[in-house]
């Protein structure tokens, strides 16, 4: 059997009374691991190919942290000495192939491998991830299923605690599986697990990033940035804005910003854009909006749909404050951006 994996990853996670997965954590997921550790992983724990999990007991915990100090693979052999004495359900999740997750450890593996910034948003399958997520209740005891979320908060109140409960959805924040280096994050609770943050980001209170969508790299984000969409380097969401992703009324239109762009306070587009593109505060620019294309001298050019305008770049948009109209004033002048939307090359 070959023994090359698209990922890896040994956790540990949480079930409901049932035996159902609610979550699981990897602190150290890996991609292409190496054919060395997983005949090593393969040897121990009997995994037979495909995408799948294998369960893990104290024995094979340490089983693995024997066999990965011997190969020289020392942070994980430190994940299993920490796991090894675990009274919590402990898996390996092996993911052939990038294919549908068809399990909660194969769905969670998938989040933070975006999260830990190890594959980028629409560079991984994530179809058909919804049902893998339980709907729970997350508390400040960890991930409570929500049958037995009352019972939970009684047991707590008896005790003389109080349990917290800090959300009810399918998603966790990301700060509690992941910290990626180099960001400041105002309010944990708004990026969720699967967002992708680079390096250099700032998102202050209102900011909020969803999975599968994040930035490239220095960016401030004071508004919202929808599943799906990426921001470009450089470039600043400002406060309330938003970006309809595919999930939020955007249809099949992927929606990205490119570097050095700014979207001003409540403004929004449904359209991607490209570099050092400017969007007045207040301003919505919705796929179907009509938009007058403006000279050199402000002067009216053509109308187009805001479509055609798609991804490109030196854009400055603006609603005009006596008519209404949206208008769309190019670095370039407005006859070469005209040519550029005609051509057929």
């Amino acid at each position: 059997m070959s023994t090359t994996l698209f990922s890896l990853a040994i956790g540990t996670g949480t079930k409901n009374s049932k035996g159902d997965w609610l979550e699981v954590f990897y602190p150290q997921p890996l991609t292409s691991p190496s054919e060395k550790l997983v005949a090593a992983v393969t040897e121990i724990v009997k995994y037979e190919g495909g995408n799948s999990f294998v369960e893990l007991d104290s024995a094979t915990c340490h089983a693995l942290e024997e066999t990965f100090t011997n190969i020289g693979e020392e942070s994980l052999a430190a994940v299993m000495k920490s796991l090894e004495v675990s009274s919590q359900p402990r898996v390996v999740t092996f993911l052939k192939t990038d294919v549908s997750p068809v399990s909660t450890p194969e769905a969670y593996l998938k989040l933070q491998l975006l999260s830990h910034r190890l594959v980028k948003p629409h560079g991984i399958n994530l179809s058909g991830i919804f049902p893998l997520l339980p709907n729970v209740a997350w508390t400040s005891e960890g991930a409570i299923d929500l049958s037995e979320l009352t019972a939970r908060q009684l047991k707590a109140r008896a005790e003389g605690r109080v349990l917290s409960v800090d959300s009810v959805d399918k998603f966790p924040k990301m700060t509690d599986y992941v910290v990626p280096t180099g960001v400041r994050i105002a309010d944990a609770a708004r990026v969720r697990l699967g967002a992708y943050v680079g390096e250099g980001t700032t998102i202050m209170h209102e900011g909020f990033i969803n999975f599968n969508a994040g930035t490239e790299g220095k960016s401030m984000i004071e508004g919202r940035i929808s599943a799906g969409i990426m921001i470009g380097e450089g470039s600043d969401l400002g406060g309330g804005c938003s970006t309809m992703g595919t999930l939020s009324g955007g249809n099949d239109i992927v929606v990205s910003v490119g570097k050095n762009c700014l979207i001003g306070a409540e403004a929004g587009i449904n359209i991607p854009l490209g570099d050092r593109c400017t969007v007045e505060a207040g301003l919505y620019i919705t796929a179907g909006a009509k938009i007058t294309l403006l000279d050199k001298d402000k002067k009216p050019v053509e109308v187009v749909r805001a479509t055609a305008l798609a991804g490109k770049s030196d854009l400055l948009f603006w609603r005009n404050s006596q008519t209404g109209a949206i208008e769309c004033l190019a670095n370039k002048s407005a006859i070469e951006l005209n040519e550029e939307l005609h051509a057929h090359n």
